[in-house]
């Protein structure tokens, strides 16, 4: 389990979408992005789809999943 507690793009507030961990200032989930990248979405594809993020969120998130990963 990753901790985004540590990634500055995204954010967790109980009572906002059921506690999932958000891409910041939206109510779109983090796994959003992993689900549409995992069904053949691109990240061109995810920023259009949800316009409220950005694409510096995008990749904060990508790294902050890569490094911890590399690190397990």
């Amino acid at each position: 389990m990753l901790d985004w507690s540590k990634c500055d793009a995204v954010e967790c507030m109980p009572g906002k979408v059921s506690g999932a961990w958000l891409f910041k200032n939206t109510r779109v989930p983090v796994a959003a992005l992993f689900e549409n990248l995992e069904d053949g979405a691109t990240v061109d594809d995810f920023l259009e789809w949800f316009p409220g993020v950005t694409r510096r969120q995008v990749e904060a998130v990508l790294e902050h999943a890569s490094q911890s990963l590399a690190a397990a």
